[in-house]
């Protein structure tokens, strides 16, 4: 069961990655004054990952012990934001979904995030109000995360390792059927990419259901590197450039059976969220679009650093 922080809302939007969710991220601290005027406070980041978080998940050294005081930090900084006027806390952090490396490692999409998921849930200790998460269609998601991964020194794939991804039988519905176990009082909300691409506002309409600024709100921040910089980038290295094919300004690593069995995968879970995913998750819907038409499989839509100190204002203002 949720536990009411004295109408505190906590919001955890956890991604996943290739999603915009930098460009989310700087957009809430740039706009920070207008969150602070509304009572909306926002741990990003910059915050989580320089302790605050530390602990929940196990790791070298740690144990029940770490994840007790990982959670007491956690209860910690929740009451102080409340004691502050905070009346919505938005938490934005991809890696609390899982790493895009382990994906790599196990061609499988966020394996671990029930257990990952699970552990918040305990740390946050029922607080958690609601889940945003956002998904993209996995032809392009995996080949975004593919040269993001190459780029930052990651072996590319082979043709079997490749095929093995496109056609594994995991899909965002079943990330989605583990958030939702982990954290059973939460409410999910889904949020599709190619309605928020490049616009982080109509994010922040997804992820807290209010309209935020639009002053320089079409933003696409950590976009997925050319094929000719990913050249570049092997080339530096000392590894063959002629392992990125194509003319093509982003790289395409999936063949074309590859890529069309991704993009069917991505229609069933789209058509089962609309359904109303079991009654698992809501997906969004009119999210103010402006800008050039994309497409998801059921019908047009439309597309479009702060500092450590602007957070921790943010989440306690005076």
């Amino acid at each position: 069961m949720v536990k009411d922080t004295n109408g505190m809302k906590v919001i955890l939007h956890i991604g996943a990655h290739r999603t915009g969710t930098t460009s989310f991220q700087a957009y809430i601290r740039r706009d920070s004054d207008f969150m602070r005027t509304r009572r909306i406070g926002f741990w990003g980041p910059l915050r989580t990952r320089k302790g605050l978080f530390a602990g929940i998940q196990p790791g070298v050294g740690g144990g029940h012990r770490s994840a007790r005081r990982a959670r007491g930090r956690v209860l910690l900084q929740l009451n102080k934001a409340e004691r502050n006027g905070i009346k919505t806390l938005l938490v934005s952090d991809e890696n609390m979904l899982g790493t895009m490396r382990r994906n790599m490692r196990s061609r499988s999409l966020y394996g671990d995030v029930g257990e990952r998921m699970a552990r918040y849930a305990t740390a946050f200790d029922g607080h958690i109000d609601t889940v945003v998460m956002s998904v993209r269609a996995l032809n392009h998601y995996w080949s975004s995360a593919t040269s993001y991964c190459v780029a930052r020194g990651h072996t590319i794939l082979e043709p079997d390792q490749l095929l093995r991804v496109a056609f594994g039988p995991r899909s965002w519905r079943d990330v989605i059927a583990d958030v939702a176990c982990a954290v059973p009082g939460a409410k999910i909300v889904i949020v599709p990419f190619e309605r928020t691409a490049g616009r982080p506002d109509a994010m922040f309409q997804g992820v807290t259901g209010l309209h935020g600024p639009r002053n320089a709100a079409e933003t696409w921040l950590n976009r997925s590197p050319t094929a000719s910089e990913l050249r570049n980038v092997l080339a530096d290295r000392g590894d063959n450039p002629g392992l990125i094919s194509g003319l093509a300004s982003r790289w395409a690593p999936f063949d074309p059976a590859a890529t069309a069995a991704m993009r069917e995968a991505y229609m069933d879970d789209i058509h089962w969220l609309t359904a109303g995913a079991d009654g698992l998750a809501t997906l969004t819907e009119d999210l103010g679009h402006r800008g050039a038409a994309q497409t998801l499989p059921h019908g047009p839509l439309t597309r479009g650093q702060g500092h450590d100190d602007q957070e921790r204002r943010m989440a306690e203002p005076g």
